[in-house]
């Protein structure tokens, strides 16, 4: 059976001298990432890994958060005094 973890890890890829890489056709062809996309390359501070993602998928899943964020301030303030 396969786990959400094993679709997580896509493949490796190999940098090259100039410090470029490339994704592979399968994984831009997954992503729906095409020729001239703009990706947002992001780290975990102190951390040495990162992530890339497509920019308007970023905005996408930080509105998200936000919008969570929100929602669960709403839920706090009308709980207010009550036991938990």
């Amino acid at each position: 059976m396969k786990s959400d973890i094993d679709d997580m890890f896509m493949t490796t890829i190999t940098v090259g001298e100039r410090g470029q890489i490339v994704i592979p056709a399968e994984v831009r062809k997954m992503t729906n990432i095409k020729a001239g996309d703009k990706l947002l390359l992001m780290r975990n501070p102190g951390q040495k890994a990162f992530a890339v993602c497509k920019i308007d998928d970023a905005k996408g899943m930080l509105s998200s958060v936000l919008s969570n964020i929100e929602k669960f301030e709403k839920e706090d303030e009308s709980s207010e005094g009550e036991y938990r």
